[in-house]
C-alpha cells in the first residue's frame, strides 16, 4: 500500500483547525515556528498507522493535484491568520494629512531700564583755582560692588557726602555718582580709606586749596612735606582742633604759597575757625 502523505511547507499559516480537501484528503497547519502544512488521506490505512515499507513515495500526478488543492486550502485559511502586522514605528501614515500648526512667539517682556547718567558732573575751578564749582548734577545710581557707602542727600535731594566702606574703589564710587573721578583729591587725599566721608559739592563762596602742590609752585618745588602738612590739617578739622590747624597753616603751609590773593583767603577762614571753611580748605 502506498502512504499518500506528504509534507509542504507554506509560510504564513498558523496553526489551524484541520481542513477537509474534498473527501480523499485532509490537512493540518502545524505551529507558526514550524509552519509545516500535512495532507494526510483519508482512505489509506497507512495516514492511520497502517503504513508499509513504501512510506513517503507519492505519484507525480497526485502530487500535483494535491499542491494545486493546498493553494485553495491556503486562501481558506486566511481567516485564521487575521493578524495584522503592526505599522513600523516611525513610518508615517498615507492616510493622515499633516496640518500645519502656527506658532505663536511671545514677544520678550521690556525690562525696566537700569538708571544711567545723563551725563556726567565735574568740578570747575578758576584761573588761580582758589574757588571750586561743580558743573552738572550729581546722582546716586545706587549700591554696588566697589562702591557701597552710604550717600546721605541735600534739601533737593542731591547727593551731598559718601561715606566710604571698607573695599569701595575711587573710581567706581564716582561712577555710581555720575561723577569725574576727582572725589579724592577735592577731599584732599591721594587715596580713600573705610570711614572717610567725602564732600561731593565745594562752596565757590570758600576758597580750596590744592591737595599735590600749590597752583603756583615752582620747579623743583617738594610735594610730599605739602601733602603731608595738608593731610594733618586735615584731621585735626575732622577731630575739632582749630588751634592745630591754625599752627599747621602758620608755620608749615603759608610759607609754601607765594599768591597773595590765596594766602589772604586761607588766612581769613583759619582765623574765623569756621568749620565749613576749614573743611574745605583741608579736609
Amino acid at each position: 500500500m502506498i502512504d499518500e502523505r506528504v509534507g509542504i511547507a507554506l509560510p504564513g499559516l498558523s496553526s489551524c483547525a484541520s481542513v477537509a480537501l474534498g473527501s480523499r484528503y485532509r490537512f493540518s497547519a502545524q505551529d507558526s515556528t514550524h509552519r509545516v502544512l500535512c495532507v494526510h488521506s483519508t482512505t489509506d490505512p497507512c495516514s492511520r498507522g497502517e503504513g508499509s515499507a513504501n512510506m513517503g513515495i507519492m505519484s507525480t500526478a497526485k502530487l500535483s493535484s494535491i499542491i494545486a488543492s493546498l493553494g485553495l486550502a491556503a486562501l481558506a485559511l486566511a481567516g485564521c491568520t487575521a493578524a495584522t502586522a503592526p505599522q513600523a514605528a516611525g513610518t508615517p501614515n498615507s492616510s493622515a494629512t499633516a496640518v500645519a500648526q502656527p506658532v505663536t512667539e511671545t514677544a520678550p517682556s521690556a525690562s525696566p531700564e537700569a538708571e544711567r547718567c545723563s551725563g556726567m558732573s565735574q568740578v570747575y575751578g578758576d584761573g588761580g583755582g582758589l574757588y571750586l564749582e561743580r558743573g552738572g548734577t550729581l546722582k546716586d545710581l545706587g549700591a554696588r560692588e566697589f562702591a557701597r557707602g552710604k550717600v546721605t542727600l541735600d534739601a533737593e535731594g542731591v547727593p551731598a557726602t559718601y561715606t566710604v566702606e571698607a573695599g569701595d574703589v575711587m573710581a567706581v564710587v564716582a561712577e555710581r555718582l555720575c561723577a569725574y573721578p576727582t572725589l579724592d583729591s577735592m577731599n584732599h587725599r591721594r587715596d580713600i580709606h573705610p570711614g572717610q566721608v567725602l564732600w561731593l559739592t565745594p562752596d565757590p563762596n570758600l576758597p580750596w586749596i590744592p591737595y599735590y602742590n600749590p597752583d603756583d609752585a615752582p620747579a623743583g618745588f617738594k610735594q610730599i612735606p605739602y601733602q603731608q602738612a595738608i593731610e594733618a590739617a586735615g584731621r585735626a578739622v575732622d577731630a575739632g582742633d582749630v588751634a592745630t590747624v591754625r599752627k599747621i597753616w602758620n608755620e608749615t603751609l603759608r610759607p609754601m604759597f607765594t599768591n597773595q590773593e590765596t594766602i589772604t583767603a586761607v588766612q581769613k577762614v583759619v582765623d574765623s575757625g569756621d568749620p565749613d571753611g576749614l573743611r574745605q580748605l583741608f579736609s
